[in-house]
């Protein structure tokens, strides 16, 4: 059945050098493979584009293998089941799986988790109710472990791990300070209903996040670095929590930032107010904490206490440019491609 099928791809031609570039993808077909024993035979209907993907295309040391040169592009994916070699799907059946950018995927049938799109759109899965969801959820439970009354910040708060931090935060009883880039995003997270939405590309950051947060910082969660967590650090309360989740501003880049090495005034800080600074990878929290979020992030949206928006392009052939566009942070909300 199969046999006849060509599958369209997009491969990792280079290694990019800083922002990558349209040279760096390779587009091609190739005929699609029978599932063997175990396996599904998947039609992918929408992709993830996360900013980690960035970092796998280096082949710098990190938390995950790299890619190598010619590897299908890696992603979360949301597909169809066409053919089965394992009586627990059937062809028709919707699935949550790892096949990256490609039109059809074979994959090990315990690696995927089959979706009900009668509870919720199965796009959530790449979103609110699946990783990004899960780990705003999980560092700010096990590592931010914000309580009522508490001042929250969180940057790259339009995106989807941000909009959830800040949702869940109020959640919780937190004040929440939502910082974004441009007004539009400010638009959206004050339409979530957090207590400040602030542009860090408007001017003097700084003051007016000191200006936002009049009795300091208690629980910073960070995704993106440099000039946000800037005038982040001198305002973090004593014992304030500060779970590393990403550093948006580091994935494109080159070499290291110009000016002093500050560290030393870091470590100062650490010390001094008693902080914790823990980076965390969602994956680590899965077994013991996966069930709650279902269960309790499920609730939520369906009730509409948490929100959320997607940043859909169609067409695969324009992942690559809509992946560097969310890299710009030209994205409002969880960016996916829908294969038309």
């Amino acid at each position: 059945m199969s046999t006849d099928l060509q599958n369209r791809r997009i491969r990792l031609a280079s290694r990019p050098h800083g922002e990558p570039v349209p040279s760096d993808f390779l587009h091609d077909t190739a005929p699609v493979s029978s599932p063997g024993p175990g396996e599904a035979l998947l039609r992918t209907l929408h992709i993830s584009l996360d900013p980690y993907v960035r970092g796998r295309m280096s082949d710098a040391k990190s938390y995950a293998a790299p890619m190598e040169v010619g590897d299908v592009i890696v992603g979360g994916t949301v597909s169809e089941v066409v053919e089965s070699a394992d009586d627990s799907l059937a062809p028709g059946d919707v699935v949550l799986g790892y096949g990256g950018w490609q039109e059809y995927s074979v994959e090990e049938v315990a690696g995927l988790r089959r979706l009900d799109p009668a509870a919720a759109p199965v796009t959530t899965a790449l979103g609110v109710l699946g990783m990004p969801g899960f780990t705003a959820y999980a560092g700010l439970t096990a590592i931010g472990k914000v309580q009522p009354g508490e001042t929250l910040a969180v940057a790259a708060a339009a995106g989807p791990v941000g909009s959830a931090v800040a949702q869940i935060a109020r959640l919780r009883g937190a004040r929440t300070i939502a910082i974004a880039g441009g007004e539009r995003k400010v638009a959206l997270l004050e339409e979530l209903g957090v207590d400040v939405a602030l542009d860090h590309r408007a001017p003097d950051l700084p003051g007016r996040l000191a200006a936002a947060a009049p009795d300091g910082i208690d629980v910073y969660f960070e995704n993106v670095g440099g000039a946000v967590w800037d005038a982040v650090l001198p305002l973090l309360n004593e014992f304030a929590r500060v779970p590393v989740c990403g550093l948006a501003a580091n994935y494109n880049a080159t070499s290291l930032p110009e000016g002093p090495d500050r560290s030393g005034a870091l470590m100062g800080q650490v010390l001094a107010k008693s902080l914790t600074l823990r980076g965390f990878i969602q994956r680590e929290f899965a077994p013991t904490m996966f069930e709650d979020f279902q269960r309790e992030m499920g609730a939520w949206v369906t009730a509409g206490e948490v929100r959320y928006r997607e940043d859909v392009t169609v067409g695969l052939d324009r992942a690559p440019e809509a992946f560097v566009g969310m890299l710009r942070g030209d994205n409002l909300g969880k960016a996916l491609i829908t294969l038309s």
